[in-house]
């Protein structure tokens, strides 16, 4: 197999260059400003969704905001625009970008053992076997490491138990910590959703001496202007976190947020944040690396990023090993590629997005995609357990194709 690794980096960097030169971004109408208003309500009217923001903007500039349904339990809140999301594993490229970030200081490569900075990852072994009889666990030695660009793109082995059984058993059954538990396959062999971006978040702290917040918060949030963004709830905004809502057995249920919110502060998971500071986020993409003035990675850490690393890895659909959190989802369909950090859209786009675009979600449906090509970056935010819910996805494909259907009137 080519190693996709001895791509050199001049190349890549001109190659990005011109696939993003002259970028197309032209305004949305009023008329298709009001089409993406209806798909968005539609959803609410037919009791799909309990509420939903949805944001659209290019490198420099907001082109679309909607706000829709209740952010509330009892359904007595309407949805505010700066309404403030558990936004989960939409953390994972923010954390990604502050790994980029140490690695232009020549703080870390990407092929480094992730071991040199956490040596609990030294000799991780692979997983053979688990007895749920007997508990009992039979592993292998790895092949080789695992390095800083498996945790970035999901080759680690190391897995979730919301969507492995092995992982889901390693817990239930042989009572092994998921932080300490053997890797599901080799390094490198194949792509597998986990927690690497905790690991991440671990090793930024390691390195840098401060905590994870603080790095993220100094070095990435507060440049880009992302003041509504961080683990913790800031006093007095307990009334514009949206409360979570499941849907079972086809009926939408809210959960009141408790009266003390509770931060999660980890790499893989943990932020909260709005429409209007993740869009910032995106233009940091769309920019290059650059946002209003602001650099925090040079061209050729984004065109490493943004690079489907991939190349003659295994990917199979990630199954639901909790379908009360999470339903079966593929990396597949068109959208098989993976980056450092980002999902690569390694087809010719499904519903409008171009070869290339870069996305992912948090596991309450919080999505986003960032059109490279076409310079767009959209984000459309939920509250609504289980993740790849039907009737979330049905919504986010109509907005999508919707959008672009109206981008080309």
């Amino acid at each position: 197999m080519r190693s996709a690794y001895l791509v050199p980096c001049l190349a890549v960097v001109t190659l990005f260059a011109a696939a993003c030169a002259e970028p197309e971004s032209p305004p949305l109408s009023e008329s298709g400003k009001a089409a993406l208003d209806d798909v968005l309500r539609a959803a609410i009217d037919a009791g799909d969704v309990p509420g939903v923001v949805a944001m659209v903007v290019d490198r420099d500039s907001i082109l679309y905001q909607g706000a829709f349904g209740i952010m509330d339990a009892a359904g007595e809140e309407s949805m505010r625009s700066d309404a403030i999301f558990r936004i989960a594993s939409m953390t994972k490229p923010i954390t990604s970008v502050g790994i980029m970030m140490m690695r232009e200081e020549g703080l870390l490569a990407l092929d480094d053992p992730a071991s040199d900075y956490l040596p609990e990852l030294e000799d991780r072994e692979v997983l053979v076997s688990v007895d749920t009889a007997t508990s009992s666990v039979v592993t292998r030695p790895a092949s080789r490491p695992i390095t800083i660009r498996d945790l970035l793109r999901h080759t680690s082995g190391i897995a979730y138990g919301f969507s492995s059984h092995e992982a889901q058993a390693l817990s239930r059954y042989a009572g092994i910590a998921p932080r300490a538990q053997p890797i599901l396959h080799d390094p490198g062999s194949r792509w597998t959703y986990g927690m690497g971006t905790a690991f991440l978040g671990w090793i930024i702290e390691e390195i840098s001496g401060q905590s994870l917040s603080e790095y993220l918060g100094s070095r990435v949030l507060a440049p880009l202007g992302m003041n509504d963004t961080g683990f913790d709830l800031a006093e007095g905004d307990h009334a514009r976190l949206v409360a979570t809502y499941r849907r079972v057995d086809g009926v939408l249920e809210g959960r009141p947020n408790g009266a003390v919110y509770t931060p999660t502060i980890r790499g893989d998971g943990g932020l909260l944040s709005t429409a209007d500071d993740y869009s910032r986020f995106l233009q940091l993409m769309l920019g290059r690396g650059e946002r209003g003035g602001v650099r925090l990675l040079n061209e050729e850490s984004v065109a490493e990023t943004v690079r489907d690393q991939l190349e003659g890895i295994v990917v199979v659909e990630q199954p639901s090993a909790s379908p009360n959190t999470a339903m079966a989802f593929p990396l597949g369909a068109g959208r098989d590629g993976f980056g450092l950090g980002f999902q690569v859209d390694a087809g010719d786009g499904i519903e409008g997005r171009s070869h290339g675009s870069l996305s992912w979600a948090g596991i309450a449906n919080t999505h986003f995609w960032i059109d490279l090509e076409n310079e767009l970056g959209v984000v459309l935010l939920l509250q609504l357990y289980p993740f790849y819910d039907e009737k979330a996805i049905d919504l986010l494909t109509t907005f999508e194709r919707t959008l672009y259907r109206e981008r080309a009137r």
